[in-house]
């Protein structure tokens, strides 16, 4: 069995940032979701839990982060260039912001950032595999 990944996140409202990552494409998994928290499904081995803020403080006496700051960036592949576009215009229509780092667009690969509502940053990449220069 493939090794699962569970990126915790802490998040302000957790309906609003459920359907934040709805409209990014992560599906809910309803076994692991109740009112103080969400997992978001991204792949059969990474999933997001979204913690409300008192959820979170009961794994953690470490302060959560604010909005503004940079505690981490999650890259995740995306199959195309229209895909990390259209995640980031998803982001920008449904309460996060797109385009917080300047876009990367190399002939072999194409990245945005963006940021969720509660400031969590992502940045949806494609590479063209065949086009990585080696070495």
């Amino acid at each position: 069995m493939s090794p699962m990944i569970f990126v915790n996140l802490p998040v302000a409202d957790l309906g609003a940032s459920m359907n934040f990552y709805r409209a990014l494409g992560f599906e809910n998994n309803p076994q692991f979701t109740d009112d103080t928290a969400a997992c978001m499904v991204i792949s059969e081995t990474l999933n997001v839990l979204l913690l409300t803020h008192s959820k979170w403080k009961t794994f953690t006496d470490r302060p959560i982060p604010p909005a503004t700051s940079g505690e981490v960036m999650l890259a995740i592949s995306c199959d195309s260039r229209e895909r990390v576009d259209a995640m980031n215009e998803a982001a920008a229509a449904n309460g996060g912001e797109a385009d917080i780092n300047a876009k990367q667009d190399l002939y072999f690969m194409y990245s945005r950032s963006l940021a969720d509502p509660d400031g969590h940053i992502w940045e949806p990449l494609w590479m063209g595999m065949s086009e990585v220069p080696a070495g």
